[in-house]
């Protein structure tokens, strides 16, 4: 079975579990921004469970760079939502420092404030980008695209 390391990680941290009666793991999604509203935004937007052949979302939120560091040198997280508009590090930097300073780095969403930016999340190297003010529909399934990646294909 091909788990995503973060996956890995947690089910080696709980011991074996029986197949049958175990629930899947959640799948983490750190949500960085300075601005509370627009975390908010996107965890209501993007909901508990955001496709059915998913797990459920586990969200973990961040207003400080330094917390983003934390929480991704722990090698936990599947899937990092940053804000470009995020002060005083915005979310574009801290996606293109990702992509360079971790191995096998989740993949990375940036929200931009205008769909005119999104040119500016391919130099940071992010799978995808969606722009303020945000679509949920839009975010689901960028996030669906991303997560899909890091799950294991059902036999």
């Amino acid at each position: 079975m091909n788990l995503s390391k973060p996956t890995a990680a947690r089910l080696l941290t709980t011991g074996t579990i029986s197949p049958v009666t175990a629930n899947p793991p959640k799948l983490r999604v750190l949500v960085y921004s300075d601005n509370a509203d627009v975390r908010q935004q996107v965890i209501l937007g993007l909901g508990r469970r955001v496709h059915p052949d998913l797990p459920e979302l586990e969200y973990v939120e961040v207003a400080t760079e330094p917390v983003v560091w934390q929480q991704l040198d722990a090698g936990l997280i599947d899937l990092a939502i940053l804000d470009g508009e995020a002060a005083p590090a915005g979310g574009m930097g801290v996606a293109r420092q990702m992509k360079d300073e971790i191995y096998q780095a989740p993949p990375a969403l940036v929200l931009t404030g205008r769909p005119q930016d999104n040119w500016l999340a391919t130099w940071s190297r992010a799978e995808a980008a969606v722009s303020h003010p945000l679509d949920p529909i839009e975010l689901g399934e960028a996030v669906v695209r991303l997560l899909r990646s890091r799950v294991p294909a059902k036999a």
